[in-house]
């Protein structure tokens, strides 16, 4: 397939799978399903994908309009749940009910779950912007994530150490990441055993109201997950360069968060000894320690330092063979106990997905691992070559599995345009 062709097809599937309401509904909406059948509702982090995939094919004025889309419903206080159930008002799975207050309401109204996602949007947003210079857009939406980052900052960091913790193993948008069976006191490979135990967190959550403080103080599943907080890392310092474009004095108030936010995931998620960034659990901040991609997340991250970085990336990808798939990067490293290759509904627990690649690929490309990063890109391009666009794939042999026409896998078009952009600064 070639690059003009893979553009063509991402763009096709995006419009196949987007979804708006009529020009005289109300609540209005425009958002692009991840997958046609399988997942219908409005997700979060999949949304703030789906910006950074139509701004890489020219689509701005459309990225703009799931943006408001994603921001319409937004509580008073700053919430934004991580899926919006709009006109399709029947959860995708009966224990989807549990992720949501208890209201009457959710059988008739559009609504938000109750759980949070990874906090991608302030990038999102950037990039529109970046794209675009249009700073009235920038204007409309800057107060709302202002308060969607304070929200954050005052309702998740339960400890004041400037980290944020998920209550729910969905949270992390890595639903069944191994790392997670340590809390839930679970060995061995994915079974029905799990599933309870992951249901019956949400279960708690939804008898408590999601009422935060009771949730904390009952310490059912609390996670400090290395991905989430260097998501919300990066996207801090984004809401500040974007304070900074409209002459808002909040600007070094997003930035020393930020700053504060990276140290802490230096101070408690980093492992000197095994040169990785863990996911830390439970009030104590036990290291989990299973390597999964996100043990790399934060190299990406301005206020760590460059021997961390290195050390982590030689150690755990350049050197080692624990994520060295001929379809890399596998969701948990291949020498791991959880490791599963193939389809299952238990995911992120070996399968490659694009989205690791995505997210390592520019700070790869633009810090002396320009191979590494062709492969990441190289390794999509096959994938999709061979298995179309899948939800994920066999980092062994490259077979799709999951939903079919998933956008995700469009997320490659960026990583292209990022090393025409590159080459292009070195000629």
């Amino acid at each position: 397939m070639s690059d003009e062709e893979l553009l063509k097809k991402v763009r096709e599937i995006i419009y196949e799978n987007m979804e708006m309401a009529e020009e005289d509904d109300s609540p209005r909406y425009h958002y692009t399903r991840p997958a046609p059948d399988r997942y219908p509702y409005q997700f979060f982090w999949d949304t703030c994908f789906h910006v950074f995939i139509l701004v890489a094919i020219d689509e701005v004025e459309m990225a703009k309009k799931h943006i408001h889309s994603l921001l319409r419903l937004q509580e008073e206080d700053g919430f934004i749940g991580h899926m919006i159930y709009w006109d399709r008002l029947k959860p995708g799975r009966w224990a989807d009910i549990f992720q949501s207050k208890l209201s009457y309401k959710n059988f008739f109204k559009s609504h938000m779950s109750s759980l949070i996602q990874p906090p991608l949007i302030a990038q999102a947003v950037s990039r529109i912007v970046n794209a675009s210079g249009d700073l009235e857009f920038l204007e409309q939406v800057l107060p709302k994530l202002k308060r969607y980052y304070n929200w954050l900052a005052e309702n998740r960091d339960f400890e004041g150490d400037h980290l944020l913790s998920i209550i729910s193993p969905f949270e992390s948008g890595m639903d069944w990441k191994p790392t997670f069976d340590v809390p839930l006191n679970f060995k061995g490979k994915a079974n029905n055993l799990l599933y309870m135990k992951v249901i019956w967190v949400d279960f708690r959550n939804f008898l408590n109201n999601y009422n935060l403080k009771k949730i904390y103080k009952k310490n059912y599943f609390l996670v400090k997950e290395v991905g989430l907080n260097t998501i919300y890392a990066q996207n801090l310092e984004s809401l500040g360069e974007l304070c900074e474009k409209v002459d808002d004095r909040d600007a070094q108030v997003y930035y020393k968060r930020a700053k504060k936010v990276s140290d802490s995931i230096v101070d408690i998620l980093y492992d000197k000894e095994d040169k990785a960034f863990y996911d830390v659990y439970g009030k104590e901040n036990k290291k989990i320690k299973i390597l999964t991609p996100t043990i790399f997340y934060p190299v990406v991250l301005s206020g760590i330092s460059e021997e961390i970085k290195k050390q982590v990336i030689d150690k755990h990808l350049v050197q080692a063979d624990e994520f060295n798939s001929s379809y890399p990067l596998p969701s948990v490293a291949l020498n791991s106990s959880a490791f599963n290759p193939k389809e299952s509904i238990y995911i992120w627990r070996g399968p490659t997905w694009i989205v690791h690649n995505w997210f390592l690929h520019q700070y790869l490309k633009n810090n002396g691992y320009e191979e590494l990063a062709g492969k990441l890109t190289s390794s999509i391009k096959e994938l999709i070559e061979k298995s179309g666009f899948r939800e994920y794939y066999n980092p062994l042999t490259g077979e799709g599995y999951g939903a079919q026409d998933f956008t995700w896998a469009g997320l490659v078009i960026d990583m292209m345009n990022n090393e025409e952009r590159s080459n292009s600064n070195l000629n």
